[in-house]
């Protein structure tokens, strides 16, 4: 297992810094908000597919081969991202990037998923959702290293994601069963709960919006150097630090308030976003809007498992996740369209309006015999949308052996088994 984390952590690492890097070369290259929202479009759109099709790839070659492929193909797109200033050529390759790192994901997860043991899970989703968090974070420093322009940061990315293919290619663990295929189903999240399914497309339009034009706005509100990436690490660790109290919270009252709640403290944050360009205002409001839509997706994915059966827990889980990324690749292309016409402040103002909107949505369902009272939520677990359907079988509220109908896959024996079994000097001899 240590060899998986080790990978994960260089590979979040380098996940982090091109989340940033890439809209702010954008800018310099002079592409507008609005091509630049599309661009991330693109990437989400790639993250959704790879959901679909990684899984039947992994059951074909298997989870070594597979994420050597991909963190290759990862890294000859960044790369290549960094040789062409031509927006389809941005667009194309920021979709292969996504399903790249949904690849990634899908791989890293669903092989932690085999090695944890049931009476695990929790506390191993808890690991591994502090690790996603942090690994982010020091990818917001690597930024400073050397200016937005040039290509040093793009190869620390590629030497970053090259890294951490080592620690899962020389692995001595035997590859886990396949990736079972992305089941999800839209019509019944929304049958079981209307909160959870405005609470998913909320957290998309928020974190999906932010990732893409987040770095941008603080870069034209605070062009000092060194700004973007404590801003953008203002947001993580205001998400990583509030998880667990509001975790906490929305295990003892009604999570439909809980939601609402922290989408009017969204809004309100975002607002507040506009009004001054003081640093220190920025950060300590960021730090707030970041607590507060960082947990929308836990908090949504917390609601819609208390309303449904066990048995449902992949598929509803898997449709808030995909709902989710869905949103995220619709909300920059609309915003960023909006800030062409109106302005950089236009961003945190349309999340306002639109946080502003899901509060009263769901503010105002009505209680109904679907309804679950406090006493028999289920228990909140730490999660985050950097994650992909492959997670959901080690998240403690999933069905025990949902996986017990697939065999592990097939593997070569070692070397050193193989040299056991045959004598390879008496071979010569006999030759």
């Amino acid at each position: 297992m240590f060899s998986l984390l080790l990978a994960t952590s260089l590979l979040l690492v380098a996940h982090g810094l091109h989340l940033t890097l890439l809209p702010l070369r954008a800018g310099t290259i002079g592409f507008s908000e609005g091509t630049i929202g599309l661009s991330a479009s693109f990437y989400y759109l790639g993250f959704v597919a790879g959901c679909f099709w990684v899984p039947r790839i992994i059951a074909r070659v298997g989870h070594i081969r597979i994420f050597a492929a991909l963190l290759a193909l990862f890294t000859c797109a960044m790369l290549a991202i960094d040789l062409t200033q031509s927006p389809i050529a941005w667009f194309l390759l920021r979709f292969t990037v996504g399903a790249t790192v949904c690849g990634a994901y899908t791989v890293i997860e669903s092989w932690l998923t085999d090695q944890t043991p049931p009476d695990s899970r929790g506390q191993v989703l808890a690991v591994y959702t502090f690790l996603v968090l942090s690994s982010i974070t020091v990818g917001q420093f690597l930024i400073n290293l050397a200016p937005i322009g040039s290509s040093t940061l793009f190869i620390a990315t590629g030497m970053l994601i090259c890294l951490a293919i080592i620690p899962v290619a020389l692995t001595k663990s035997l590859a886990p069963a396949p990736v079972p295929s992305t089941k999800l189903s839209f019509s019944l999240l929304y049958r079981r709960s209307r909160t959870a399914f405005a609470g998913a497309l909320i957290s998309g339009i928020v974190m999906g919006s932010f990732w893409s034009l987040g770095a941008l706005y603080a870069l034209r509100a605070v062009p000092e150097e060194g700004f973007v990436p404590l801003f953008i690490s203002a947001i993580v660790i205001g998400g990583a630090a509030a998880q667990y109290p509001i975790g906490w919270l929305s295990d003892r009252i009604d999570r439909r308030w809980m939601l609402s709640a922290l989408c009017v403290i969204t809004a309100a944050a975002s607002v507040l976003m506009t009004f001054s360009n003081a640093s220190q205002w920025l950060l300590a409001v960021g730090f707030c809007f970041g607590a507060s839509s960082n947990a929308l997706y836990a908090i949504s994915l917390a609601k819609a498992a208390d309303n449904s059966k066990q048995s449902e827990f992949v598929i509803i889980a898997s449709s808030v996740l995909l709902l989710n990324s869905i949103a995220a690749a619709i909300a920059p292309l609309l915003l960023g369209r909006v800030m062409v016409f109106l302005g950089d402040e236009s961003l945190f103002l349309g999340l306002a309006l639109a946080s502003g909107v899901a509060a009263v949505y769901i503010g105002l369902q009505s209680v109904s015999g679907k309804s679950v009272v406090v006493d028999e939520q289920t228990p909140f677990v730490a999660s985050g949308y950097e994650t992909v359907p492959a997670s959901f079988d080690n998240d403690p509220r999933s069905p025990d052996g949902s996986e017990a109908d697939l065999e592990p896959m097939p593997e070569r024996p070692a070397y050193a088994e193989f040299e056991a079994e045959f004598d390879f000097d008496e071979l010569l001899e006999e030759e």
